[in-house]
């Protein structure tokens, strides 16, 4: 998209073929938007066409200079609005204007956009709504034969009646870069999401993730199998082991200060299609195993929005990649694992891969100078039962960090929910064989499957965040569409930069 910022302008002046206008129920009924739409808004109210009711819309067709041009009226809620009732304001308008087939345009910015946002800044005002604007714009792949080609919205025009102060122009300016830094780096995670599982092996993540780093000057580094072998990651090794594509282990650095220091650590699970191995999974469901890669994805897209706004932080990316599937070759229950950190794993169960694999992503990103960790994975079914798709599970052994977290997750829209890590916990995964336990039984699944992966942080700060509900959804809510939704790209970058 383009995005344009103008002052000093009316509808008049506005040659877009649409233009998008937030409504409230208080306005259909005494006026406030426009001269021009006050007394349309007031006959759509009578006619109970439209009155305002948040997320609601309405398409009205207005002759413009011998041509048809677009309203498109949203529904807003009353009073102080916040980041998100921004950001899903312009999703809602997104969605209906490329349902609608425009290609450009305008939204009003009124001189109180500040003091009626809670945030009470224009970058952030700015920055909600353009990320509305790309997340609810997005639309996932097809691969019909027949399927017509979808019409996109190219420019989105902010435009102001009044005379737009310096300072303001600036700020709002600002959020909109970071708007679409974050925006386009959630619709990268969305689209590996949403990949089939025969167009993205680890070795074509490995790819994706090269393109990445090239794009954007960041050192990149691809350990292949036999790499893997002479470092000793035999928890990688081991679920690759029963697939034809073998495991890569991919790593991105960014670099924005001027010594390798306070390296934050990005680790994301990239199983790219989980069959649960030999403990098989039920047929019903397995396709959404696509999605078993959606840590991966969220920490590349993190990296995307990084390297466009290059915040003074350093970051190192990791991702353990494999698949996980059945063959004579296959890693069993009741083998023993030797991990990069020299820590034995007994295997109780092989669809509890996903903690495995992280085992070697963890200690390898601390060889690589991490000394603050933040995993990502779908890692249990129990957070499903516990939180459903509605919020992410985090567990920690620093809740201060956490709670850090948790502050980013309310200015993204995102929800979080922490869960304890008590001592008790930490005793499930004691194994009489190895040194832990892949599988601590059904209680407390989500817990002691976080704790497992923490156990390789030693004691760093670390946070894990278990995406299994929140990754994928099966219909399309809020900003989010059906499939791939790129959960916690828009927090954790909004956490990296709050440090930066």
């Amino acid at each position: 998209m383009k995005w344009t910022i103008e002052s000093g302008l009316t509808p008049q002046h506005i040659h877009c073929d649409a233009i998008f206008v937030p409504v409230t129920k208080t306005q259909t009924v005494e006026g406030g938007i426009s001269e021009f739409w006050d007394p349309l808004l007031k006959d759509l109210e009578d006619s109970r066409l439209f009155d305002g009711t948040p997320h609601r819309t309405f398409v009205w067709p207005e002759s413009f200079r011998g041509r048809t041009r677009l309203l498109l009226f949203i529904g807003c809620p009353e009073g102080i609005l916040t980041a998100e009732q921004l950001r899903l304001v312009a999703a809602q308008a997104a969605k209906i204007g490329t349902k609608s087939g425009i290609r450009s345009a305008a939204i009003q910015i009124p001189r109180t956009m500040v003091s009626s946002m809670a945030e009470q800044t224009p970058r952030d005002a700015a920055q909600a709504l353009t990320e509305g604007f790309i997340l609810g714009s997005y639309r996932k792949s097809q691969y019909k034969r027949d399927a017509s080609e979808r019409t996109e919205i190219d420019e989105i025009v902010y435009y102001m009646k009044e005379k737009m102060d310096p300072a303001f122009e600036a700020h709002w300016a600002e959020g909109v870069s970071r708007g679409v830094a974050v925006g386009e780096g959630t619709c990268l995670a969305r689209d590996l999401t949403n990949l089939p599982g025969n167009m993205l092996v680890p070795d074509d993540l490995a790819g994706k993730a090269l393109q990445l780093a090239e794009r954007y000057g960041m050192e990149a580094q691809i350990l292949d199998e036999q790499e893997l072998e002479e470092k000793g990651m035999g928890g990688l090794l081991a679920v690759g082991k029963g697939s034809i594509h073998p495991p890569r282990m991919i790593v991105i650095r960014y670099q924005g200060l001027n010594t390798w220091n306070d390296v934050i650590g990005l680790i994301g699970k990239g199983v790219t299609f989980d069959t649960g191995g030999v403990s098989l999974k039920r047929a019903s469901g397995m396709e959404d195993m696509i999605s078993d890669m959606g840590g991966a994805a969220t920490v590349l897209g993190v990296m995307e929005a990084l390297g466009r706004i290059r915040p003074k932080a350093n970051v190192v990316m990791v991702i353990p990649s494999a698949e996980n599937v059945m063959s004579g070759s296959a890693y069993k229950p009741g083998d023993i694992i030797t991990t990069l950190s020299g820590r034995t794993i007994e295997v109780l169960n092989t669809d509890a891969e996903g903690r495995i694999v992280l085992a070697d992503g963890v200690t390898y990103a601390k060889e690589l100078g991490a000394t603050r960790l933040i995993d990502v994975a779908t890692l249990t079914g129990a957070v499903v039962s516990t939180l459903g798709d509605v919020a992410t599970g985090a567990v920690t052994n620093d809740e201060a960090f956490l709670e850090e977290l948790i502050a980013s997750s309310r200015r993204a829209g995102e929800k979080i929910w922490p869960l304890p890590s008590y001592p008790e916990f930490w005793d499930k995964l004691k194994s009489q064989v190895a040194d832990i336990r892949n599988q601590a039984g059904r209680d407390a699944g989500t817990i002691t499957g976080g704790l497992f992966v923490g156990t390789f942080a030693d004691g760093l700060p670390w946070v894990h965040f278990d995406i299994a509900g929140t990754a994928y959804l099966s219909k399309e809510r809020g900003v989010d569409p059906r499939g791939g939704t790129g959960v916690l790209v828009r927090t954790i970058t909004d956490w990296i930069c709050r440090q930066s």
